[in-house]
């Protein structure tokens, strides 16, 4: 029995998660595998209606859970930001969550941008950082107005750097945000990766850095995977800059098994990824405590213009609910769900932005036939 705290959350959250729910609920049928389900409300209704984003008594709650299954959260009606800083970020960083884990993997039959490229070429790992570098919040806009402090906290770090005094040179207004990478965080998530690899027969890891411009991060950022590839003698290893693996992405994705990033350039390489596999709705995700309560969602966003039509693509949320078992240490029940969502698509059963006609709950009936189907044979 696997106690699954779920928040389906706003636009689309609530149908992909109710597929999602469906074809887990499957597989524990065929592998012997319970869940007890706590819905939690979180997301835009909620906060209009009690101004209130997540309280400290349910994150209490959802620290005695196994997993968090999560929809999407957004809407029109609120500020950008309030929901994902108040509700995605606080998770992440409460649970310290320090794992994004992104699967890219093309199924067969899904169309890539990528001319001549198939499933055949694309299927990695991309192990994002995911609590340091420019998303520790660190930084300040100074102005007119602003407190002497942060004046001159801006002011000697532009004459130690660029010999100027900003004041003097008449500066409107000047913005700093500061990155923070620290050993710990990266060895651990590093550490991770090549954990990853290990597990799943992978002979490269691919560190991504900026090293040659912001020297001092990513300086300490490479030494710390060189030391952990020292212990894994077996595996190959590569420091690749962010703006040549975006290309690489491109034109070579079958080079790479595991990607490992901090977390900024995590962020864009891993959307990037979600193009290259056919798009956002195939795209699970992951943000992993391997010692502590992780939470799985897909990498798209809550597209309010289709909710409630039946249109949204639930392939992405069901992956995710595959990641989970995986990390809920039920592997084979993992690769079923994987395997059924490939047998699925393969028969043509798709929702319009894959070219189909199928609707978000005929998809999710689909992979939950083939995951019967398939555990039968």
């Amino acid at each position: 029995m696997y106690r699954i705290a779920v928040i389906p959350g706003d636009g689309i959250g609530p149908e992909v998660v109710a597929e999602g729910i469906k074809v887990l609920e499957a597989c524990g049928e065929v592998h012997g595998i319970e869940f007890e389900w706590l819905r939690y409300p979180f997301g835009a209704e909620h906060y209009l209606s009690t101004g209130e984003t997540l309280d400290e008594d349910s994150l209490e709650e959802l620290s005695r859970c196994d997993a968090i299954y999560m929809g999407a959260v957004g809407d029109p009606r609120v500020e950008p930001g309030v929901l994902e800083r108040g509700i995605l970020l606080r998770l992440r960083f409460y649970f310290d969550q320090y794992v994004n884990l992104r699967p890219v993997r093309l199924y067969p039959g899904i169309d890539t941008p990528l001319k001549g490229k198939s499933h055949e070429h694309i299927n990695f790992y991309v192990v994002r950082e995911n609590t340091e570098d420019f998303y520790v919040g660190a930084g300040a806009r100074v102005r007119s107005g602003s407190s002497r402090e942060e004046v001159e906290v801006v002011r000697e770090l532009y004459r130690l750097k660029f010999g100027i005094d900003i004041e003097k040179e008449g500066a409107e207004e000047v913005a700093f945000q500061l990155g923070v990478i620290s050993k710990e965080g990266a060895e651990r998530v590093i550490r991770y990766a090549f954990e990853l690899a290990v597990r799943e027969g992978m002979s490269r890891v691919s560190s991504v850095d900026k090293a040659n411009v912001l020297t001092h991060m990513y300086s300490l950022w490479r030494e710390v995977f060189e030391r952990v590839a020292a212990e894994h003698e077996g595996i190959e290893t590569e420091h690749v800059y962010v703006d040549a693996i975006t290309m690489y992405f491109l034109t070579r994705p079958e080079h790479f098994q595991v990607v490992v990033t901090p977390n900024m350039f995590g962020d864009i390489l891993t959307d990037l990824g979600a193009q290259i596999q056919g798009g956002i709705g195939l795209a699970p995700s992951g943000n992993i405590n391997p010692e502590g309560v992780s939470m799985f969602e897909p990498v798209h966003g809550s597209a309010p213009d289709i909710a409630g039509r039946g249109l949204a693509n639930p392939v992405a949320q069901i992956l995710a609910g595959a990641l989970m078992l995986r990390e809920l240490g039920e592997a084979e029940a993992a690769e079923l769900v994987e395997r059924a969502v490939a047998e699925a698509l393969r028969s043509g059963v798709r929702t319009p932005d894959l070219g189909g006609r199928a609707s978000t709950s005929e998809v999710g009936d689909a992979v939950a036939q083939k995951l019967r189907e398939l555990a039968e044979h």
